[in-house]
């Protein structure tokens, strides 16, 4: 997994939030707790701790339903 940018939470992110915002999918929250171990245990960020954002592509499939493709 290559590191390729950062992003400072601002108070009250949380994961699928910003998964959403980076990656315009919140399933891939598992790719930032992945990067960012070691913040793994917060829910609700306060400001200012940097993640790492790893470059990541949502798999696309074709078991979606039409209003999700």
């Amino acid at each position: 997994m290559k590191l390729t940018n950062t992003y400072t939470t601002t108070q009250g992110d949380m994961w699928d939030l910003i998964a959403k915002r980076l990656y315009n999918d919140e399933a891939s929250l598992n790719v930032l707790l992945k990067a960012n171990q070691q913040y793994a245990d917060i829910v609700i960020f306060p400001a200012g701790i940097v993640l790492e954002v790893p470059e990541y592509t949502a798999p696309v499939t074709s078991m979606l339903p039409p209003w999700r493709r």
